[in-house]
């Protein structure tokens, strides 16, 4: 095991590294062996007080063992169980979730290089055949990675045996989770039930299984490189939004497995729903987490969710002594003698006929305004329509408004004429962006 580790994650060496440990036999060896081949490791530990008293015997036992190493300890405790009610989460779910979030801010707090986890071949087999049984694209079936980005497991290529064999031989101390024998969890009973009957059947079960593992991510590589070679023929990118041009997917031999591949990132589930989107009406969405998934026209548009939140009717007060704002965008007020310069920045208007205070808004359904330049009154959303402009975009856009919610411009687009200077103006206002 030691010399594993030396030869095949010697780019370890002099790098600031956090083990994630439980107190259990895995992550106590992965300890003991860094320690041994002096990386310079500090150790996190969770108390999830899922188990009682246990829990805290865990967190003791690995505070000793940090203490008698010489090694710098993180503790902290979760109340996982409300964790896990209040954002609707397995208690499993919920624990990897604190956990990982516990650890990325210990990363970054104390410029730790990489987390390293204790991750080994039956964990591996383990999550390949709850995926399986669950339904998964080729990427569920690839196993966990003995690379992530900053997470690490050194100990993914050595059975559960193998490393159990290595603390008896070596006379390491462990903390046993009888948690782990209880088979009201999935993974327990696959564990516990299914893996013995498969080892039965093919004791190199194992060896067997990481063949297969890497067959399979030989696979998703040929895939992941298909897409890469599409992605400038269908994708465009826009700051935080992403565009999906739906005419050039569908031209693909098959643009649903294409969709699968383009947004799995994304944690979108329900796939029927996701590709019939693109035969859907303009304006239908379907939302994740983080993410939200919009048809609109040609494309399927891409975007955090949380800039859903600038379709909110917010609303800005706007008094006649301001001649300046900053919030939520930049206008300035100017009382001058003529019309200078006309452009899509600014408008000028007869400041005798506005009924302060003014406003700022989004638009909503309903709105019209009488355009600059045309005859009679439109709807917002027909003018939106006309100029083709987004529906992401059209979100994005403010309305000034007088008292009396009557709309003065659609900012940076037309202006209304029922507030145009006349010959008759005598307090001429120019409002500019």
């Amino acid at each position: 095991m030691a010399s594993h580790i030396d030869e095949q994650f010697s780019f370890l060496k002099d790098k600031g590294l956090l083990i994630a440990i439980s107190g259990g036999v895995d992550s106590v060896v992965l300890t003991h062996l860094l320690h041994k081949l002096q990386f310079k490791i500090s150790l996190a530990h969770c108390n999830f007080q899922l188990r009682g008293k246990e829990s805290d015997l865990d967190e003791q036992f690995v505070q000793k063992l940090g203490d008698r190493l010489t090694i710098e300890t993180f503790t902290t405790r979760f109340n996982t169980r409300e964790y896990a009610v209040e954002n609707k989460l397995s208690i499993q779910l919920a624990a990897r979730e604190l956990r990982y979030n516990w650890f990325d801010k210990l990363r970054k707090e104390n410029a730790f290089d990489y987390i390293l986890t204790a991750h080994h071949a039956d964990d591996n087999l383990e999550t390949f055949l709850i995926n399986f049984t669950r339904g998964t694209g080729l990427e569920g079936l690839t196993g966990i990675p003995s690379i992530n980005k900053n997470v690490v497991r050194p100990l993914l290529i050595f059975s559960r045996e193998e490393i159990f064999s290595f603390a008896t031989e070596n006379n390491i101390e462990w903390q046993e989770d009888k948690s782990n024998a209880e088979k009201k969890y999935v993974r327990n009973k696959i564990r516990h039930d299914v893996i013995p009957v498969l080892k039965e059947l093919n004791p190199s079960l194992l060896k067997s299984f990481n063949k297969t593992i890497d067959y399979l991510q030989q696979s998703q590589q040929i895939i992941d490189n298909k897409i890469k070679e599409i992605s400038s023929k269908i994708l465009l990118k826009e700051g935080d939004l992403l565009k999906i041009n739906i005419e050039e997917m569908l031209k693909l031999t098959n643009p649903k497995a294409y969709l699968y591949q383009l947004l799995k990132p994304y944690g979108f589930r329900e796939w029927d729903d996701v590709f019939d989107l693109i035969y859907a009406q303009s304006g239908r969405r379907i939302l994740t987490k983080f993410y939200t998934l919009l048809k609109d026209r040609d494309f399927l548009l891409l975007l955090p969710t949380d800039e859903e939140s600038l379709c909110k009717n917010e609303h800005f007060i706007i008094h006649k002594e301001n001649k300046r704002i900053t919030v939520p965008i930049e206008l300035i007020f100017e009382n001058v003698k003529k019309q200078t310069t006309i452009s899509t920045n600014s408008i000028y208007v007869d400041s005798e006929l506005l009924d302060y205070p003014l406003s700022l808004r989004r638009w909503i359904s309903g709105d019209y305004f009488y355009p600059k330049g045309m005859q009679g009154r439109k709807k917002v959303s027909k003018y939106f329509k006309d100029e083709k402009i987004s529906i992401v975009n059209k979100n994005k856009i403010w309305l000034l408004c007088s008292g009396k919610n009557e709309i003065i411009w659609i900012i940076g687009k037309r202006q209304d004429r029922r507030f145009l200077p006349t010959e008759k103006t005598t307090n001429l206002l120019k409002i500019s962006i």
